[in-house]
């Protein structure tokens, strides 16, 4: 989390500060935590994955590439899931839509 939270306040632009939004996982609020100081960490309310768009990506992903599924192995799972996350990425206008929340902004 901490070599995350690094990378991510390397790409805040000086002067401005970046607030991420994270469910409350133990290692997103745990005291070894180091925050940098351009980032403010806002936990979700627990139980509540209509607030967490990526919960949103999860379930795309698992409805149209993963689920109803026969892995062979690990190494098979891994690949399945790399290739679900390759098509994704291929394609940013369904991310933003998954993640699209209407009342989240103005129109």
């Amino acid at each position: 989390m901490n070599l995350h939270l690094a990378e991510i306040a390397a790409t805040v632009a000086p002067g401005a500060h970046a607030v991420l939004l994270l469910d409350q996982a133990g290692w997103h609020l745990s005291d070894r935590v180091a925050v940098p100081p351009n980032i403010t960490l806002a936990p979700l309310p627990p139980k509540c994955p209509e607030l967490n768009a990526m919960e949103n990506v999860w379930q795309f992903m698992r409805d149209n590439w993963l689920s109803n599924r026969v892995f062979q192995s690990y190494d098979n799972i891994v690949d399945h899931c790399c290739d679900a996350w390759n098509k994704l990425t291929d394609q940013p206008w369904r991310i933003m839509s998954i993640g699209l929340r209407n009342w989240a902004y103005r129109s």
